[in-house]
């Protein structure tokens, strides 16, 4: 046996998950409670833990798991004994919470939910609750003689990798031939799609989509003789969007983006012969004949202002610029300049 314990803000889904129809199965205990609905269980427990306004997770939920070689040994009253000797040891006592158990999977297993806040307003200490549960969980089942959850574990380690070879090879067979077709059709839009399908169907394999109680399809189930698989234990490119996704077409053109354009030339008889350009001759440099003399006199008017800053700059510099790359010319100024200084600072030393 095992024990799950986890603090929760949802209580009143959680209640309608466990009490829900073709789940539940038997209703083991109302600790606590006078309601039995989902509904009113929680309207009942939601009086109580409106007493304290500062905590958050204000529910408990609580799994309890029983090994599949223990579930003949353990009747209906035998697991109505155990869901009240759980929440005896791990102290909720004082507490409202319910249990039921659930006959959807083949391991029997039981649910409860309890309100975190006690009868006298304390909130319930779920300091290290995960771990308290497991051992709760374990001291009943070796009280009762029942499997625990280490020899359960110690059990699945010695197991084979491979518990049924026919299960994974009739999975090796859909993989096999799955992966043949979609190579074959990928990227052939809707066609290769359809004949994917129709393939599939004539080597036996059968898809079965699988929906939700709104009836939308969210999953693919594969099936080959007798046999049932998920798309996601065939493989990740066969779920329900992705495989639709590997048959699109791939010869489409790209889109060109908004902010790309090509202007044609305005003379169209010039361009023979010249081949496809990405940008037209027009763009690509800048011709300087045409300009207008207005253009060029303030070209030259703002050149002539950048090169006299220039100067400036590089007088102000000194001798942070190197000689050697502005020439003989600025080099000789720089070096007398750099005399001058030196002479200047001499004669301001012997002043003083």
């Amino acid at each position: 046996m095992i024990g799950k314990c986890k603090a929760i803000a949802h209580g009143g889904t959680a209640l309608d998950y466990i009490f829900r129809e073709g789940k539940l199965g038997s209703r083991l205990a109302f600790h606590n409670l006078c309601s039995r609905e989902p509904k009113t269980v929680y309207e009942e427990m939601k009086v109580v833990s409106d007493y304290n306004s500062r905590c958050r997770n204000k529910f408990l939920r609580i799994e309890i798991g029983i090994a599949p070689q223990d579930e003949k040994k353990l009747p209906v009253s035998e697991l109505m004994r155990i869901a009240h000797l759980f929440a005896k040891q791990i102290g909720l006592d004082n507490h409202q919470w319910v249990a039921v158990t659930h006959k959807d999977t083949d391991n029997r297993h039981i649910h409860m939910i309890a309100n975190r806040i006690s009868l006298y307003g304390e909130v319930y200490d779920t300091t290290f609750i995960s771990n308290r549960a497991a051992k709760v969980a374990e001291e009943i089942s070796r009280e009762k003689g029942l499997t625990t959850a280490k020899e359960v574990k110690a059990k699945k380690k010695h197991q084979k990798t491979k518990a049924s070879p026919t299960r994974e090879q009739t999975k090796q067979q859909i993989q096999k031939t799955c992966y043949t077709l979609l190579e074959k059709y990928k990227g052939t839009g809707i066609t290769g799609h359809s004949m994917f399908l129709y393939e599939l169907n004539k080597k036996g394999i059968t898809i079965e989509r699988m929906k939700n109680k709104q009836g939308k399809v969210y999953g693919l189930r594969f099936s080959y003789t007798g046999q049932s698989f998920k798309a996601s234990e065939i493989g990740r490119e066969f779920g329900y969007r992705s495989l639709q996704k590997n048959f699109e077409s791939t010869n489409q053109e790209e889109p060109k983006k908004p902010n790309q354009t090509i202007q044609e030339p305005i003379e169209k008889e010039e361009q023979a012969d010249t081949g496809y350009q990405l940008v037209p001759p027009s763009r690509s440099s800048i011709s300087r004949d045409n300009d207008s003399p207005r253009v060029q006199n303030s070209i030259g008017a703002v050149a002539d202002t950048i090169v006299s800053a220039a100067d400036e700059m590089i007088e102000g510099l000194g001798d942070l610029i190197t000689p050697t790359a502005l020439g003989d010319d600025y080099a000789k100024a720089a070096w007398q300049r750099k005399l001058r200084n030196q002479a200047n600072r001499k004669k301001r030393g012997r002043r003083l």
